[in-house]
């Protein structure tokens, strides 16, 4: 279908670590506009290094805000150098990288909300902060704030039963307490603290946005519950039984229960210096995580799997199972939740086994040997007898936080008739050849360890199943890998299969801009994946890559799973006795 010229458009970006992104749909969802600014090969001024500044001695990571202003500047001159008519807007919405905080001084706030369309951002807002930088998430200075958050309650399972995970480094709680005490001057001087998904809506705004209802849930201050902020928690964070002032700084009245919700109109500044029409929606902006789920119509229990330097694994549930080694969060358009996994080592860890095989033959193809050994491997390098030893691995090139364990390689031969595991030798593991399977079956096996509760038997015809994803959605480098997909779907199942989803680098983007698209043109009681998945063409993203569920494999796969965690409970329990 052809749309008329002045067809309605719908912004989403994306601001990351190292880029922030700009993306227009319209309402058929097509992508009619993209631009970017990478901040370290556009930004002026700024001495970066993939996006972030550091202070090694304190494990401090950060960015400067003001370059933010920047690329935002920039960004929207890209937009108007590409020809997009910015009158047509109908609604934005945005994705940030989630926990980071900024921290808005009241002189900055009124600033904001008088801006003259004759400057850019940058030139007016510099200064509009009591402190100039954002923690980045991979931001490590608050071990000694985490441990006081874990213990606050109890301990880290308590904490994760309220907010939906323990104590991370990167959360915005333990963020503000170290700032509190390292800061205090500043402390006092912040009149409000925004996210990183706030403070972009709250830059077209006008006024300082409320917080998302799913980026609050990586704060470690809300309890997801109650649907309010913990008392408790709050009084941590403000040192002081009195929280009034904190929840001040935080806006704490103001987290909508809706994240369609009507924000208010765009701010008179971008009408005036770029043409945006004065009714442009703005709609509330979440984190990235969150946003990335919305890049395509999810049903309850499709999962997604992100396959790139790290893995993630994000999944819809209606279930609130929380556990200190996973994360919960409000679903960002739903009264659902999110399930998030995150693991430091994923493909440095594969390409490690496989840069320790024989070269490929095939010179275009690195991975030709990995995969003609893992796919020829049978399941847990099994005998036809189920009863039979199973290899279980463990591969973690780097320290890991699933299970949060040192650095190391750990191989066991697991004796599932009677539950036993026992160190592997030289006669039973073959290296490398038998960790090319084993490597990828340890790392699906911990998905499907610890997303176990929350997958359910399908209805209808498929009813006899047993609980799995519907669907397997696999992203990131490792998606293209077909030896890989075979086996996340011998493994996790999903009875209808296993898919690539492709949208480029623009998951996040597109997800914000799809947002805007629900938020505006919905009906009453319309959910998100009734309009999208109206409106939404599977074909133009998504590619079914393996089968999913197969009768007898996957059961296979069941002790396994015990196998793993009786693995992973055996190196903790070293850990802790060296």
């Amino acid at each position: 279908m052809t749309l008329p010229k002045r067809a309605p458009l719908y912004l989403g970006f994306d601001l990351s670590t190292q880029q922030l992104k700009g993306l227009a749909v319209n309402s058929d969802l097509k992508a009619e506009h993209e631009v970017k600014f990478d901040f370290d090969a556009d930004a002026k001024g700024f001495s970066v290094k993939k996006g972030v500044l550091t202070n090694d001695a304190e494990h401090e990571v950060f960015a400067p805000l003001a370059m933010w202003l920047q690329a935002i500047d920039v960004i929207l001159q890209r937009f108007k150098n590409d020809d997009m008519d910015f009158s047509r807007v109908r609604g934005i919405s945005g994705a940030g990288m989630q926990h980071g905080s900024v921290y808005w001084s009241e002189a900055g706030i009124r600033a904001l909300g008088s801006l003259d369309d004759a400057f850019g951002l940058e030139e007016q807002l510099a200064n509009a902060f009591s402190h100039p930088y954002s923690p980045n998430w991979q931001d490590a200075s608050t071990q000694e704030q985490c441990d006081i958050f874990d213990s606050h309650l109890g301990n880290e399972y308590l904490l994760a039963d309220i907010t939906g995970s323990k104590a991370h480094h990167r959360f915005t709680g333990p963020q503000v307490l170290r700032f509190r005490t390292k800061y205090p001057e500043k402390y006092v001087n912040t009149s409000r603290i925004c996210l990183v998904s706030s403070f972009l809506a709250s830059i077209f705004l006008g006024r300082i946005a409320p917080i998302d209802k799913s980026d609050v849930c990586g704060m470690n201050l809300w309890d997801i519950r109650a649907g309010v902020w913990s008392e408790q928690l709050l009084a941590l964070t403000a040192g002081s039984s009195d929280t009034s002032d904190l929840k001040r700084k935080l806006g704490a009245a103001d987290v909508p229960d809706d994240g369609g919700t009507f924000l208010g109109r765009i701010s008179p500044y971008f009408v005036r210096r770029y043409g945006f029409d004065h009714s442009c929606a703005i709609i509330p902006c979440t984190g990235d995580n969150p946003s990335t789920i919305l890049a395509l119509p999810l049903h309850a229990s499709d999962a997604i799997v992100s396959l790139g330097t790290s893995t993630t694994f994000l999944m819809n549930t209606p279930h609130y199972k929380p556990h200190p080694a996973v994360h919960f969060m409000n679903h960002p358009t739903s009264t659902g939740y999110m399930f998030m996994l995150c693991y430091k080592n994923g493909g440095l860890a594969r390409e490690q086994v496989r840069d320790s095989l024989p070269p490929s033959s095939d010179s275009s193809n690195a991975w030709r040997t990995f995969n003609d050994v893992a796919t020829s491997t049978p399941p847990m390098g099994q005998s036809s007898d189920l009863a039979s030893d199973m290899r279980v691995g463990l591969f973690f090139p780097r320290p890991e936080i699933v299970p949060n364990v040192r650095a190391g390689t750990w191989r066991f031969i697991y004796r599932p008739d009677i539950n036993t595991l026992v160190p592997a030798s030289d006669t039973n593991w073959h290296q490398p050849q038998d960790d090319a399977r084993a490597i990828v079956e340890s790392q699906f096996l911990s998905l499907r360890l610890r997303s176990r509760d929350l997958v359910e038997s399908p209805n209808g015809s498929h009813a006899q199943l047993p609980p799995q994803p519907r669907r397997i959605y696999l992203v990131g480098g490792g998606s293209r890998n077909s030896a890989i997909a075979k086996i996340a779907g011998e493994v996790l199942g999903g009875w209808e299969g296993v898919y690539r989803l492709d949208v480029g680098e623009n998951a996040c983007a597109l997800g914000a801009a799809y947002k805007a698209v629900w938020a505006v043109e919905r009906k009453p009681g319309q959910s998100f994946r009734e309009l999208i998945g109206g409106k939404w063409r599977e074909e133009d993203f998504v590619a079914k890559i393996a089968e999913g569920y197969q009768e007898g494999t996957f059961e296979r796969y069941g002790p396994a799973v015990e196998g793993l965690a009786l693995a992973e409970k055996e190196v903790l329990k070293g850990q802790r006795n060296p």
